[in-house]
């Protein structure tokens, strides 16, 4: 696969996945919601390695760690903070004996703050695709 053709993918994807994201809001289900807003962010961050980089995005899922692929990019403290917190939504969002303690939290106003934000941070590094 050609590196636009990558980097089509990975922001394909990862639109998709706000879609996801919002839906699942809707319908009260703010776990899964919190899940699918780490899945874009990491999908467009992905985009963003495959540019700045010309290689495959690597694996992985600490957001944080993918980050440091893109030189393009300065990432503010806060930022850097923020998909800290929401790389935990992936793995409290997948293994049970995490979910228990993140569902406790992931209320309507908790999910909603981190779709406000994680939404407007995609369309921050979109910008820059």
């Amino acid at each position: 696969m050609l590196n636009q053709e990558m980097i089509n993918y990975w922001k394909k994807s990862a639109c998709e996945d706000i879609i996801t994201a919002e839906g699942l809001f809707r319908i009260g289900r703010y776990l899964p919601c919190l899940f699918y807003c780490h899945l874009f962010l990491e999908k467009i961050i992905k985009a963003l390695v495959v540019k700045d980089t010309g290689k495959t995005a690597p694996f992985g899922h600490k957001l944080t760690r993918l980050v440091k692929f893109i030189s393009s990019v300065n990432f503010t403290p806060e930022q850097l903070d923020l998909l800290d917190e929401v790389t935990a939504f992936n793995i409290k969002a997948r293994y049970e004996d995490y979910k228990f303690a993140v569902h406790k939290k992931a209320t309507q106003e908790y999910t909603q703050d981190y779709l406000t934000k994680t939404k407007a941070f995609y369309l921050w590094l979109q910008e820059k695709l």
